[in-house]
């Protein structure tokens, strides 16, 4: 689980990552980075919200491979250069890659130690980190060496050879699937009602959107920002992106050993939204005189808050969630995460274009962030909730 959400993040992030370079070969708006991501984003809605009868029915596994074939399929056919096809390539590519969460969460909240469960997501999810690690590293080497098109469809073959080497395992992971399992549009609405009525569930489903938007904002604008806003090469842009995203392994490892044995999910997501909103402003505030290593240390602080809160709260969603409906529950509650990851890009790229600065963007994410992070600790520390 963890190689293959390695490879679906690295297949997700290569356009923002090389968007500098497809900028710059056809001529287009920066701003339009944005709605690539919006797109990928209603397709990861979309995925999320439907996805927990698929795995039921087929197996995670078997979820897993359509997802990294539609991956493949997604960075492929934006090769030709035509902008409807950025479109498409975006929407496909999000289809598939937004099923890599779901499915992981139903074997690990089936398979894991319920105790050690946050430790055991933040392990998985440290493909996060891994995947963008590599992807800011070989995206742009690849890019600038041989042009996008090629970094494109070697991530791409990659995606695909990852859904091949998953087939022997299939068998042995999806013993639970049920086969006539119905597909039904009412069940997406009974999956959403359900984690709104549960007020935990609830929290989270503020804190996934709040979180995943902000995180968005880095992983797909951060290398932009670098290159375009700041004047750093494209590759030495990308070497920060890779240093700053390789705190996130540890990182998700730490927070997730801290939730298993010192603090309640319930209290570290709340500080972890208040840091990620200091790491966003600092952002903002980032000047071209600034030396290298400031730069990568705000980075890293992004990187180790904004990209590394996974494992924490996808094990609190898998630890409520009624017994059996554990992807459902989670596809639901990371629909608002994909419904963050439309909002905050658009709202990002909407600044740039009316101030010219990058600035403004992370401010807005930075905002969001803040807001989870008091109204939490007001709830853990100020009144107590017993709900949290």
């Amino acid at each position: 689980m963890t190689v293959q959400q390695a490879f679906a993040t690295l297949g997700r992030s290569t356009v923002p990552l090389i968007a500098a370079a497809i900028v710059a070969d056809l001529h287009v708006d920066p701003a339009l980075v944005g709605v690539y991501v919006a797109i990928g984003a209603v397709a990861g809605f979309i995925t999320t919200l439907g996805c927990g009868g698929l795995i039921v029915r087929f197996g995670a596994l078997r979820m897993t491979q359509v997802g990294m074939l539609a991956l493949a399929f997604g960075l492929a056919v934006p090769t030709f250069g035509w902008l409807p096809l950025f479109a498409l390539g975006a929407f496909v590519g999000g289809l598939g890659q937004a099923i890599s969460t779901p499915s992981s969460s139903h074997l690990l909240g089936r398979l894991s130690p319920p105790r050690f469960a946050p430790l055991v997501f933040s392990v998985k999810q440290t493909g996060v980190p891994l995947g963008l690690m590599v992807a800011g590293v070989l995206a742009p080497w690849i890019a600038t060496e041989s042009g996008w098109r090629a970094a494109m469809l070697v991530i791409a073959g990659l995606a695909g050879l990852t859904a091949v080497l998953l087939q022997p395992v299939r068998a042995r992971f999806d013993i639970d699937r049920v086969p006539g399992t119905p597909l039904s549009p009412a069940d997406i609405r009974a999956n959403i009602v359900a984690v709104l009525r549960e007020p935990a569930l609830r929290a989270l489903c503020v804190s996934m959107f709040s979180f995943v938007g902000l995180q968005t904002l880095f992983t797909g604008f951060f290398v932009l920002y670098l290159v375009r806003g700041l004047g750093y090469e494209l590759e030495r842009a990308g070497g920060v992106f890779a240093i700053a995203v390789a705190v996130a392994i540890p990182a998700r490892i730490g927070w997730g050993w801290l939730a298993s044995r010192l603090v309640r999910p319930f209290t570290l997501l709340p500080l972890l939204g208040l840091l990620m909103a200091v790491a966003a402003f600092l952002a903002a505030s980032l000047h071209p005189s600034w030396p290298y290593l400031s730069v990568v240390l705000v980075a890293a602080l992004f990187s180790a808050t904004a990209v590394s809160w996974h494992g924490v709260l996808l094990a609190e969603v898998a630890r409520l969630s009624p017994p059996g409906r554990i992807g459902s529950t989670t596809g639901a509650v990371l629909a608002f995460g994909d419904a963050g990851a439309l909002v905050m890009p658009l709202l990002f790229s909407g600044a740039l274009t009316v101030t010219g600065s990058y600035a403004p963007g992370f401010l807005v994410g930075g905002a969001f962030a803040l807001l989870v992070g008091l109204f939490g600790t007001w709830q853990r520390f100020g009144r107590g909730s017993k709900a949290l």
